[in-house]
């Protein structure tokens, strides 16, 4: 079981609060909202490994809502659902392979895990804009099929271990089966987030690597966000949104190889 890192404070609660509704806000939009509600915990004096899987737990319940928001264009994609096998497995074993990871080198290997996630944000639009412009016909292959199954159970072990930018990864793998509608690939990449991330909020919370106080605070403010904030989000505009999110994590990254650098020369 994980020790409760401190008393949260008043203070520390609303910051938690407002970052998630934040996240869940741009999570409606853009996806992303792991950047915002990481440092967040971090900040609140949750080491970074424990950090992760409460965040992870606590916005999962957000993407429940999403799934239910694509349930009509879900209906055209049966064909398409053999995914979950993967998405399930890979969800376990990015878990796993988490609660396994020192806590030393989780701190280590953080900030390049944040920069990923970032430039798999910057390519987001090109990628998007190449996927509506395919224009490929024709059923894909056995061995195509095979090979974005691999992938996506790639795909699900990152997921589960940090999550942020597997959006753009799954639409990535969806454009090789030709399936063509960008509608019916964002609802599948949903659902397949969704269950992703809710197999790994649950080896969390059975495995004790919950912070509770600081998960429920979060999962009522991703809830609301996601709920209020998503029309101010969409005012916004999505490329503006993913702008923010990308500005929000080169900070994080820099600031975390400071750290590290630093940590050394004062120890």
């Amino acid at each position: 079981m994980t020790e409760t890192q401190g008393i949260l404070t008043e203070t520390q609660g609303i910051v938690l609060f407002v970052a998630a509704a934040v996240a869940g806000a741009i999570n409606a939009v853009a996806g992303g909202g792991t950047m915002v509600t990481f440092p967040s915990l971090v900040w609140s004096g949750l080491p970074e490994k424990l950090a992760n899987t409460t965040s992870s737990v606590a916005l999962w319940p957000g993407s429940i809502g999403g799934m239910w928001g694509f349930r009509r264009e879900l209906r055209g994609g049966g064909q398409w659902l053999f995914l979950l096998v993967p998405s399930v497995v890979g969800g376990v074993v990015g878990a796993v392979l988490l609660f396994y990871t020192p806590p030393e080198i989780f701190r280590l290997i953080i900030p390049y895990l944040i920069l990923f996630a970032t430039i798999l944000f910057m390519l987001q639009d090109p990628i998007t804009r190449m996927l509506q412009n395919r224009g490929v016909t024709g059923p894909p292959s056995r061995g195509l099929v095979g090979s974005v199954f691999l992938f996506q159970l790639a795909i699900a072990v990152y997921g589960a271990y940090f999550g942020a930018g597997i959006g753009i990864l799954m639409l990535s793998a969806l454009s090789l089966l030709r399936i063509g509608d960008i509608h019916l690939m964002n609802a599948l990449k949903t659902l397949y987030a969704t269950c992703i991330n809710g197999m790994a909020a649950m080896f969390f919370i059975l495995s004790g690597q919950v912070d509770w106080p600081r998960a429920l605070v979060m999962l009522v403010g991703s809830l609301v966000g996601g709920y209020g904030g998503a029309r101010f989000a969409r005012q916004l505009g999505q490329r503006t949104v993913r702008w923010i999110v990308i500005c929000i994590g080169l900070t994080i990254v820099l600031v975390m190889v400071f750290r590290q650098f630093r940590g050394p020369a004062e120890s």
